[in-house]
């Protein structure tokens, strides 16, 4: 679900200094989407905010989340929007984000 490599390099490319402030804008972006996600049936802005999900979950090696937006962003392209089942989503972010906080917190205690 999570790509540690990918998170590995990010920390690398930005230095461990500012990777938590990476992460923290990440998951306040997310946020904002899955609220907007979750909070409407307005479909206009769908394949955008699954782009903009998508894009930041495979920045920072949410790849299992990646894949589920793009293939969300795939069918809101093609004019089908209503076929976007958004509990997918929710549900492989939240996954996605208890596996990063565990995997963050062992390797600190390490």
């Amino acid at each position: 679900m999570i790509d540690w490599q990918r998170v590995g390099e990010l920390r690398e490319d930005v230095g461990a200094q500012d990777f938590g402030e990476v992460v923290e804008l990440f998951l306040e972006e997310v946020a904002e989407v899955v609220m907007r996600l979750t909070g409407t049936q307005d479909s206009s802005g769908l394949e955008a905010d699954l782009h903009l999900l998508k894009g930041g979950a495979l920045n920072l090696g949410f790849t299992e989340l990646g894949r589920v937006c793009d293939a969300g962003e795939r069918l809101a392209r093609r004019g089908r929007p209503e076929a976007v089942d958004i509990d997918p989503v929710i549900a492989t972010y939240k996954a996605s984000l208890a596996e990063f906080q565990a995997g963050l917190d062992h390797s600190r205690a390490a």
